[in-house]
């Protein structure tokens, strides 16, 4: 079993990532599992036994890719506001949000452990990302300026439960930007496409070595 402490958890990362820049955003570096590190080919129940969920936040997926080049291409859609990066995994959004000069980003994961590997992924690229493991779907979205969610539409209850509070946060006046790579549940109607971009993945984790990733909006 892993410790399930900070310190316990942070080395676990450690052993089983190594240090790598994302292919879509080359000036930014992060602990990620890959074929030297294979996490991901471990079992649900192997993982389950050394007391690890599954490890989301060890991989730069291609909508967190996409939306971080956006951003990073775009800084003025975050200089200077209060953003969040909802479903933070391992950090890559809110990281390039603050290096594109915005105020403050809160990550949120109900994992923990994306707390500790945000923690050292944001140290490596020389900024200071808050975050939280409280579920922010149970409440009205939080006051901020943008919402960024790269990845979110895997599964059909959370995609339609976050596009509903997404819209909530629209309404309240946040820009809303997601990044997704054609998932089956991301409902495209009522949406505006603001990039398309072909982000390089791997086989182990997707269908294709090169997904189309598009970043969206919701309209007023």
């Amino acid at each position: 079993m892993i410790p399930q402490t900070p310190e316990g958890r942070r080395a676990f990362i450690l052993e089983n990532t190594r240090l790598q820049a994302p292919p879509h955003t080359p000036e930014l570096s992060l602990h990620l599992a890959d074929e030297i590190t294979p996490i991901w080919r471990m079992t649900e129940e192997a993982l389950e036994e050394i007391g690890l969920p599954p490890p989301f936040w060890a991989f730069a997926w291609a909508g967190g890719q996409a939306l971080a080049r956006y951003i990073l291409d775009k800084p003025q859609v975050v200089a200077g506001q209060r953003v969040i990066d909802f479903a933070s995994g391992s950090g890559l959004v809110g990281i390039a949000a603050m290096k594109a000069g915005a105020a403050r980003v809160l990550a949120a994961d109900i994992d923990g452990y994306c707390g500790v590997a945000l923690a050292l992924n944001a140290a490596v690229n020389g900024v200071v990302v808050d975050f939280t493991d409280a579920n922010l779907l149970d409440a009205p979205p939080p006051a901020c300026d943008v919402i960024l969610a790269g990845d979110i539409c895997y599964e059909k209850p959370l995609a339609e439960q976050v596009m509903l509070w997404l819209a909530q946060a629209r309404a309240a006046g946040a820009t809303v930007l997601i990044g997704d790579p054609g998932r089956s549940y991301f409902p495209r109607e009522g949406l505006v496409k603001l990039a398309e971009y072909q982000v390089a993945t791997t086989r182990e984790l997707e269908d294709q070595e090169v997904k189309k990733t598009c970043v969206w909006t919701l309209p007023d």
